[in-house]
């Protein structure tokens, strides 16, 4: 089995920091992919939860309940959602390794800073050790779109994604479900996972 480990998520998601306090349960270390969430959502052609009025409640109730279970320090910035391109680009910037990216999660999902604003952008930058302009470069541009598009040609189809080798495990909850994968890979090969593997789509005629 091939057990290659890699993580995709996006800032803007409160569920990507969640999965983030998991990965040292993880076997080895992920390799972290940082990927518009947006982008691939539009791919897809999906709403986020937070586009749909009652499910962007349900989903900030949840995210603040599971919080407070779980000991998991939250507090939600000041405008969700936001545009997470400025502080993706900075952790790529800054390495992208795993101290960074918990440092920009961290900053935007626990100090309830307005993350619209230059200031919570230069706030991000200085925790990181980098300029606002180093964000801005064309490699670091370049990066996180060919790290989107890589994303989606694998069949990422929100975050956070946890990739063990070919099979994508997605969502916080998704975690266990990777975990018990890695355990045990027979988990996904009992005579009902190969059955709804192969399920007809019964309005595949609608139209």
């Amino acid at each position: 089995m091939d057990t290659a480990l890699d993580w995709y998520f996006d800032v803007v998601s409160p569920f990507s920091w969640f999965a983030l306090q998991r990965l040292d349960a993880l076997p080895s270390e992920p390799a972290l992919h940082p990927v518009v969430l947006g982008a691939v959502l539009s791919h897809w052609g999906q709403k986020g939860p937070a586009e749909i009025p009652g499910k962007r409640l349900w989903t900030y109730r949840v995210c603040v309940r599971y919080a407070q279970t779980h000991g998991i320090p939250l507090r939600f910035p000041a405008a969700h959602p936001f545009n997470p391109v400025p502080y993706l680009r900075l952790a790529v910037a800054a390495g992208c390794g795993r101290r960074v990216v918990h440092h920009v999660f961290e900053y935007l999902w626990t100090t309830g800073v307005d993350p619209r604003t230059e200031a919570a952008v230069a706030g991000a930058a200085e925790r990181l050790g980098v300029s606002v302009d180093a964000a801005g470069e064309a490699s670091v541009r370049a990066r996180l779109r060919s790290e989107t598009a890589a994303a989606i040609e694998r069949g990422v189809f929100g975050v956070p994604t946890l990739a063990v080798g070919d099979e994508l495990f997605w969502g916080n909850d998704g975690m266990d479900f990777a975990l018990a994968y890695l355990a045990e890979p027979a988990v996904l090969d009992t005579a009902e996972m190969r059955r709804v593997a192969a399920l007809p789509d019964g309005l595949a005629d609608r139209g």
